[in-house]
């Protein structure tokens, strides 16, 4: 089973989270890819996917995947499995948190995708979020933020890993 974990990064953070989803799985089994350095056409090379998106500002998708959105909305991504993480500052922009994850989550669904990886809502304090599902009790990925909750992204991260591992299991059973 190979994973094509694809990130775009604008300070670091995004690709330390993939660096570290990366490690709990295995690097022979999650391979990184830097959508700045690669074409979103390269998801065809693998089954299982995740993508990492950080939000910025007022709930604008980072730099690297605002320049492959069309792309991405071009690339037929059905029977694929894809699970998505996503940064963002719950204290700093309230309002907005995690919004490119949630934005990126309905590209993908849109384009077919069978999403997986949703995680709890609890433990964050925020006003509103494009990221919730439609109950509001779960993100569509798992949700970090470097800028408050530090100290908590390894385990969430070690969580997170282990729970996309039993969903894809349970899925190719």
């Amino acid at each position: 089973m190979k994973i094509g974990l694809f990130y775009g990064s604008t300070t670091c953070y995004t690709e330390i989270a993939a660096e570290k989803i990366q490690q709990v799985f295995g690097d022979e089994i999650v391979e990184l890819n830097n959508i700045k350095d690669v074409s979103l056409a390269q998801t065809a090379d693998y089954d299982f996917l995740i993508f990492g998106i950080s939000t910025w500002d007022y709930g604008e998708l980072q730099e690297d995947w605002e320049s492959h959105w069309q792309e991405l909305a071009e690339i037929d991504l059905t029977n694929k499995i894809i699970a998505l993480y996503g940064m963002g500052d719950q204290i700093g922009y309230t309002e907005w948190f995690q919004d490119a994850l949630g934005m990126l989550h309905n590209v993908t669904v849109e384009q077919g995708a069978h999403t997986i990886g949703y995680w709890p809502n609890q433990g964050y304090e925020f006003d509103a979020s494009k990221a919730l599902t439609e109950d509001e009790s779960q993100f569509v990925g798992l949700a970090l933020d470097e800028d408050n909750q530090y100290e908590q992204s390894e385990q969430r991260i070690n969580q997170w890993c282990q729970q996309v591992l039993e969903e894809i299991a349970e899925i190719i059973s």
